[in-house]
């Protein structure tokens, strides 16, 4: 999957992790699904240490303004490989 299609869904997850906003009960159901949706747009250790924060985070009510795909996806795919690239020269 490029790192477009991703970027799309990072934000698309975290408008719907704003739904609860409207709707207090979709926490129930949207913590542990944008939990699976990281492990599954985000590989390896990131990725799990990412699946919990964005369980923890969708779960408490106050904590729903904070963006876990998109910060996720500038993780990896700006910070990150700016990291690997410098380590590499």
């Amino acid at each position: 999957m490029s790192k477009r299609k991703i970027l799309i869904l990072s934000i698309l997850c975290d408008a719907l992790g704003y739904v609860s906003f409207v709707f207090p009960p979709f926490d129930f159901i949207w913590a542990p699904v944008s939990a699976y949706i990281m492990t599954k747009l985000y590989k390896g250790k990131e990725g799990k240490v990412a699946a919990v924060v964005s369980f923890v985070e969708e779960a408490l009510p106050v904590l729903d303004v904070i963006p876990t795909f998109t910060l996720m996806w500038f993780y990896t795919f700006i910070f990150k490989s700016k990291e690997e690239t410098i380590i590499e020269v």
